[in-house]
């Protein structure tokens, strides 16, 4: 009876390599960009994504940011400032990082502080638990699960217990975009 108590569902292991070499980073609501025109200093500034994606600028009302890497969005700019300036060549700085949602990566459950966390190339399972402080008391970390929302959320099992306590390496991962660390409350 008492196995069935502690008993969690079976999910794989989570591959130790999850990086993608092309990943680039996605502009989100919360950055905060730099925006550079050459040969234009009236029109470079620093602004703040607003919560709808959207940034202003000197000559541009509202442009569209969430969603776009920050090439993207330079030659937007260029674009649009192309009416008012000859040949424009802007260069956008992410200077404060949050990211979209739907590539944070969030810690629920039994982590110190819960929270989410702008997601960062070759962030790893390790990386996530010192930014949320570890486990509570209370947590059952070797039945925690990452659910991979960019794999049509299918759900791995990872060893956080073995991780921190234990100092066992090879239970460290490698995060993506969107995954969801899930830590729950041991019964015992």
């Amino acid at each position: 009876m008492l196995g069935a108590c502690s008993s969690t569902p079976d999910f794989p292991p989570a591959p130790p390599l999850a990086a993608s070499d092309d990943y680039s980073y996605i502009i989100g609501p919360g950055d905060s960009l730099n925006i550079i025109v050459s040969r234009n200093p009236e029109l470079s500034m620093q602004v703040p994504v607003r919560p709808d994606g959207k940034l202003a600028t000197p000559l541009v009302d509202e442009l569209v940011a969430q969603g776009k890497n920050p090439q993207q969005l330079a030659r937007e700019l260029e674009q649009a400032l192309g009416k008012y300036v000859r040949d424009p060549v802007v260069t956008v700085i992410v200077t404060g990082f949050v990211g979209p949602y739907s590539e944070q990566v969030r810690v629920v459950g039994q982590a110190a502080k819960p929270q989410f966390l702008p997601y960062k190339q070759k962030m790893t399972l390790l990386d996530v638990m010192i930014a949320v402080g570890g486990l509570t008391d209370f947590a059952a970390g070797n039945s925690a699960t990452i659910l991979r929302t960019s794999e049509g959320n299918k759900q791995y099992s990872v060893r956080l217990k073995d991780l921190i306590n234990r100092g066992d390496i090879s239970a460290n991962v490698e995060m993506r975009p969107g995954d969801i660390l899930i830590i729950p409350q041991s019964y015992f």
